[in-house]
């Protein structure tokens, strides 16, 4: 059995010792190399060649966002963020090394939990993360490589539904970077609302709406129960909660999980189906696992106007793959034109 070859990087001995520990208990794992700060965690990720890498933010010489960022502009690997930060400006951090290229996040455990259930969560979760087929982020030449030359290439919704009132986005691993692409690419003055659901769990999706509204042009924040819906807008869904529309105003709820995923974007793209039927636009992003599938399934049915993001452009194609395979996608897209399709309803708005 090909065991899976980990990086630890813990500035902390005790906790770092602790992780290799867990790690080392489990047959599936080799941890091939341990470091305390960010500097050292690259140098041994382009020496090793770990199958993931299992990081801490607040490290000293090199933070884990800048550790990050070298990694998967010179030598892409999955990264689990494990971290106990919890403060805004940590918080923020997270956001920018998932933005980076980081996979997943998870906070440290906790000293109340029984014995043995974080160790499995951690396990599980670093199994997932290294099966997660990573592309190299180089920020700042993204854009000029995506840029087209001819205007007249761009995709367009033209032909689409006449009236559009609501815009939704949906989701999950890779998917702080491919929101922000998405918003970025609509006008400051786009003139619909947009409804998100994202998954990324307490403590770490406290703060999300109040650092993505630092990173485009427009308002973002975290919807509220019964409020009802403005004109125009981001409005998010807040951790732990379901995001649902109804008679023109946003409403959270507590019921079960879908897909093990509460918010879950099959729950709001349902809603919306129901509620605006063909006057909505709905994208699904990247993201592990099948949440927002039917969904989007359901808007298609309505006649409203479906996305579904790209393999190539995915960070994890499961949710927009799902998506293709039942048909609800009308449009397949690379996440780069995803934004500029939806840019083009701000002039039948």
């Amino acid at each position: 059995m090909t065991r899976i070859r980990t990086l630890v990087v813990e500035d902390s001995l005790t906790v770092r010792k602790h992780l290799c520990e867990i790690l080392g208990a489990d047959p599936a794992f080799e941890v091939v190399g341990e470091a305390e700060d960010g500097k050292q965690a690259i140098e041994l990720c382009r020496l090793l060649r770990p199958d993931v890498v299992t990081l801490d933010m607040m490290l000293p010489v090199m933070s884990g966002l800048a550790a990050t960022e070298y990694i998967m502009a010179y030598c892409a690997t999955p990264i689990l963020i494990v971290s106990s930060s919890t403060n805004r400006g940590e918080l923020f951090k997270t956001y920018e090394a998932l933005s980076a290229g980081a996979v997943e996040v998870m906070e440290k455990p906790k000293s109340d939990e029984p014995d043995g259930e974080w160790e499995a969560r951690f396990r599980a979760m670093v199994k997932l993360v290294s099966r997660v087929k990573v592309i190299t982020h180089l920020r700042g030449r993204l854009p000029q490589a995506r840029r087209r030359s001819n205007p007249s290439e761009l995709p367009s919704a033209r032909g689409e539904p006449q009236e559009c009132r609501m815009v939704a986005l949906g989701a999950s691993t890779g998917g702080p970077s491919a929101i922000v692409e998405v918003l970025r690419a609509l006008p400051p003055e786009f003139p619909l609302p947009v409804l998100v659901v994202i998954h990324i769990g307490e403590p770490f999706g406290t703060a999300f709406a109040e650092w993505l509204d630092g990173q485009t042009m427009h308002r973002v924040c975290m919807a509220q129960d019964g409020q009802r819906i403005p004109d125009r807008g981001v409005f998010l869904a807040p951790p732990n909660r379901h995001l649902l529309v109804r008679n023109g105003r946003m409403y959270l709820n507590d019921d079960k999980e879908r897909h093990s995923c509460r918010p879950s974007v099959d729950v709001l793209f349902e809603s919306l189906a129901t509620e605006y039927q063909a006057a909505v636009a709905a994208c699904l992003l990247t993201g592990m696992g099948a949440d927002g599938a039917l969904g989007l399934l359901a808007i298609r049915q309505a006649g409203g106007l479906t996305i579904a993001q790209d393999e190539a452009s995915s960070v994890v194609y499961g949710m927009p793959r799902e998506a293709a395979l039942l048909c609800a996608a009308k449009h397949v897209l690379p996440l780069v034109e995803i934004g500029a399709m939806l840019a083009t309803l701000a002039r039948t708005a």
